[in-house]
């Protein structure tokens, strides 16, 4: 059964339960990641998935993720992610986005990535703007 939104709370159990395995199980063998706002940061292959997870589970020991709000269209699942831990120096890692997976055959075939780090005392919405646009 091909029910795409059923794939995606695996990967929050598998992520929130730190099971690489069960977590890289998650993903198709050729699966394409897209980063648009980060386009260099793309890649391909359920082999990068689990280095990236490695390395998540390793500094991030505590990460833990919820999708706050998600819709499925077909085999797409647009979701919005919230993830967080402490890193070792005892950091807060916080990050949110967005995330939409193309899921075929009960895997994640692809995904376009819209996760960031989430940005604390950043200024307001006129501070931000002006700096966007170079206005003084």
């Amino acid at each position: 059964m091909n029910d795409p939104l059923a794939v995606i709370e695996r990967l929050v159990e598998a992520t929130n339960g730190h099971d690489l395995d069960a977590l890289v199980a998650c993903f198709a063998d050729e699966y394409v990641n897209e980063t648009p706002v980060h386009p260099d940061r793309g890649f391909s292959g359920n082999l990068q998935v689990r280095q990236n997870w490695e390395q998540i589970f390793r500094f991030i020991p505590d990460v833990h993720a919820v999708v706050l709000r998600s819709a499925v269209v077909d085999d797409v699942v647009w979701s919005e992610w919230e993830m967080r831990g402490n890193r070792p120096d005892r950091s807060i890692h916080l990050m949110r986005g967005v995330i939409i997976f193309g899921v075929d055959g009960g895997a994640i075939s692809w995904a376009r990535f819209y996760l960031e780090p989430a940005e604390e005392g950043g200024g307001n919405v006129d501070e931000f703007l002006r700096g966007q646009v170079g206005a003084q």
